[in-house]
Formats: structure tokens, sequence, C-alpha cells
């Protein structure tokens, strides 16, 4: 049999199931940590006297050619021989001759695949990390730009009180601190060696586990063989923090989309990162954001389905797990591009300024702090936000906003009121007042900023 494990089969894989089985149009993304993970193998199955000197350092210059030429796209990955594992062992066949059968003594495909993922993920976690801090770069630098810019605060998609630009984009900010810290305590997990476990019950032979890892790079070894080769969950987390980290992105995107629009026009992208219609000659399309919101979907989808394939899968090795890398290689290509689109288009946008401040001119977003006013005066709060919400009434049945009305109507409603009402009722200064930490003044803005860019 053609087969490396064909010794005991009386009959040549039926085609389809040779297709339908086959993964090397996708693990191929493996090959470098595939031919890594080699590397430190046989280096120790050396140095453990498994092999003589001399095979491991033939298989050690073959696995380099192979690697070589693999980078340099001279390699072509055939499906009759199912996976990255077997395809770059024929290939080191090809270049050293039968000795290369002895680069897989003391392993399985099972640990090495494991292992490869591992591998794979701790690079991929390191990058994404690298690049969630060039996306919080772009927004530091936005947000001390824009300090004293005032924007209308919202909940329920309501004004609710003015704040700084700057605050509202530092949000984002703390968002994805937590992403990069979720994802660093993960590389705590990830950096675990399953390389030795073989097939799910470890080797006769005299290998080294601890020393691959130490070769690898691995904090530590899996203390259980079965554990090692079945384990998935270090996916799984990484496309949960993943599922997080496009929440965040679609979550800024959709404002993105929001204030670009004609109905608020308080920024405008960058042309770059914009389209037109092939129809209508005047449209500007925020394509990228609301693509980058679309592509959470794809992100959920590949949680919940390798979720799916493990829910009911007995130990160990099960040829379900196939199915944990498409969904893993998917995500990590989704994130890639979202984070290195979402950073430039940040720093590229333009604030407008004066249409933030009109905005927070032009509705009731200060009337909190008439009630804190009159609070502050010795009327209980409770009354306080009564008398104001029929002030705000009053000035609706009117077509006014708080400011245009004069000292005397504010006196119809309660007679603390004073000229300094009016100094209040000012957006900027209604925004300087909330000096509480964490709060949205300029001064607290400005602490905020110090500790964001601590964190970078």
């Amino acid at each position: 049999m053609s087969k490396l494990w064909g010794g005991r089969f009386t009959k040549e894989t039926n085609k389809l199931v040779e297709l339908y089985t086959a993964s090397i149009d996708f693990d191929q993304l493996l090959a470098k940590e595939d031919v890594q993970g080699s590397l430190a193998h046989v280096k120790m199955l050396g140095e453990c006297g498994v092999l003589t000197t001399a095979e491991a350092d033939q298989i050690e210059a073959g696995l380099k050619t192979v690697l070589e030429k693999i980078e340099k796209g001279e390699v072509e990955f055939l499906v009759e021989h199912e996976d990255i594992h077997m395809n770059i062992e024929k290939l080191l066949t090809d270049e050293i001759g039968p000795v290369a059968g002895k680069l897989h003594t003391g392993r399985s495909r099972n640990d090495q695949v494991a292992t490869d993922m591992h591998l794979y993920l701790r690079a991929k976690t390191k990058e994404i990390i690298h690049l969630l801090v060039q996306v919080q770069t772009a927004l530091v630098e936005q947000a001390a730009n824009n300090i004293d810019t005032i924007l209308p605060g919202y909940t329920h998609l309501q004004r609710a009180q003015p704040v700084s630009f700057a605050h509202h984009l530092l949000a984002y900010f703390w968002m994805f601190e937590r992403d990069k810290d979720r994802l660093q305590d993960s590389l705590k997990r990830i950096n675990w060696s399953p390389l030795g476990a073989g097939a799910l019950a470890g080797t006769t032979f005299p290998i080294d586990r601890e020393r691959v890892a130490e070769l690898l790079k691995f904090d530590t070894v899996y203390p259980n063989s079965l554990d090692a080769v079945s384990d998935r969950d270090f996916i799984v987390e990484f496309l949960s923090i993943a599922s997080l980290i496009i929440t965040h992105i679609s979550r800024l995107s959709e404002e993105l989309v929001l204030w670009s629009s004609q109905e608020f026009q308080f920024i405008e992208l960058d042309d770059s990162f914009c389209t037109g219609s092939s129809i209508m000659p005047q449209k500007k399309n925020p394509d990228v954001p609301e693509l980058l919101r679309g592509k959470t979907g794809r992100i959920f989808g590949d949680l919940i389905g390798l979720l799916t394939v493990l829910k009911g899968l007995p130990l160990a090795y099960n040829k379900d797990l196939q199915e944990d890398k498409e969904g893993m290689f998917d995500a990590v290509a989704t994130l890639d591009g979202a984070l290195k689109l979402l950073s430039p288009m940040l720093a590229t946008m333009t604030v407008k300024t004066e249409n933030m401040r009109q905005a927070v001119t032009q509705d009731y977003s200060n009337a909190t702090d008439i009630a804190d006013y009159l609070a502050t005066k010795g009327l209980p709060f409770r009354q306080a936000h009564e008398v104001i919400g029929k002030i705000v009434f009053y000035a609706i049945q009117k077509g006014q906003y708080l400011l245009d009305l004069s000292l005397e109507e504010f006196k119809q409603f309660h007679e603390l009121f004073e000229a300094d009402v009016f100094n209040v009722l000012q957006p900027e200064n209604v925004m300087a007042a909330r000096k509480s930490y964490g709060g949205t003044s300029p001064e607290q803005i400005k602490q905020q900023l110090a500790l964001a860019k601590s964190k970078l």
C-alpha cells in the first residue's frame, strides 16, 4: 500500500473517502509549526540515544531543506498524503531516503497535530496582541486631540449627557485592554506541550518530553497523555476571546457608521476607507466599518462550531477533531484583517467638533445638572428631579431648549433659581463638572490618558 499506514489494509482507499477526509487543503497553514516541532523532536531523540547522532543530524538537515523549499513555494502538497504531517514526511523521505521514517519514533500524528496548533496559536495570539496595541494607540492619539471636544452622550440611543469625545473613545481603549489581558492570560494554557504523549497512552521509547518543551519554549508539558491529545480548550478559549474582540470592534464600527451619516455628521472617514455607489454618484459609503460589523457572525460561528464538535467526544483522539482547525484559521484571519484596517481608519478620521458642539446645544442633556444645581441649594434630589422634568416639558411645548429660557421662567418653577443657572447649563461646564474618578471632565480625562499610555 502507498499509504504510510497501509500495512494492515488490503484495498486502496476510496477516492471519495480520500478527498473527504484529507485536511491538507487547510492544515498546510501549519507547515512551519510542523517542521518546528519535528526539529525539536528529532533533536531530543538524538540526545536520548533513541536515534544515533548521525541519523538525527541527517533528519534535521533534511527537515531544514524541506522547510526552505516550502517557504520558497517550491512544494506541492498532495491530497493522497492526507495531511500536513504525512506530506512533510513524504517530502523528507524524498530528500533523505528511508531514514526519514525514524522521525516518527516515539510520537503519533495525534500529539504532533496538537503541538502544531499550540505553536501556531501561540504565535498568532502574540500577533493579535500587537495589533490591538496599534488600535489602542490610534484611539489614544485621537483622544489626546479631542479632550475638549463635546459629544452628546447617549443611553437607549437617546441624548443623555454631554461627554468628551476623548472619554467616549477611551471607553473602547479599555475594552481592548481587557481583550489584551485575556489573550495574555490565555498564553499560560496555550503554552503547554503535548508532544511525546503518543496516540493516547505515551510511548515505550525513553524520550524526554521536558527537553522537547524546553526546545519549543513551552512552559510545561501535559501531565496526562489522554488529555494532551484530546484537549482543545485552548482553541475554544481563543475563539471566546476572539468573539469578544470582534464584538468590541463591531460596537465601535456601529458608532462610526452612525457618526458618519448625514443625520449625525460627527465624523468623516477618510476616502481611502470608504466606497461609492454604482448608481448614486453622491454616495460615500462606510463599507469598512459595516463589514467589520458583519464579520462578527463568522467568529461567533467558529466558536459555536468547535464547541459543538467537542461536546460529545469520548477520550481520546477522534477524527471529529479535524474540524478544530478551519474555525481557528478563520478567526485568526478575520481578526488580523479587522484590526489591521481599524487602526489606520481611526487614525485618519476627521472629527467635526463644531457639529458635535452644536448638537449638545439642541437637546436637553444638561437637565441633570440643574437638578444637581437645586440639590446643592438644599432641595432633595427627588424633588429637584420633578421640578426639572416640568421645566423640560415646558420648554418642549414652547419649542425651546433650556438655555433659551429666561430667569423669570425658571423662577416660575422654583425660587431657588438664580442667574448662575445659565453658567451651569453651558455644555462645557456640564462636562467639566463631572470630576469624579473615571468621569468625563478634562482633568479626569488627562489622568485617564496618562494611565492608558502607561498600558501601551
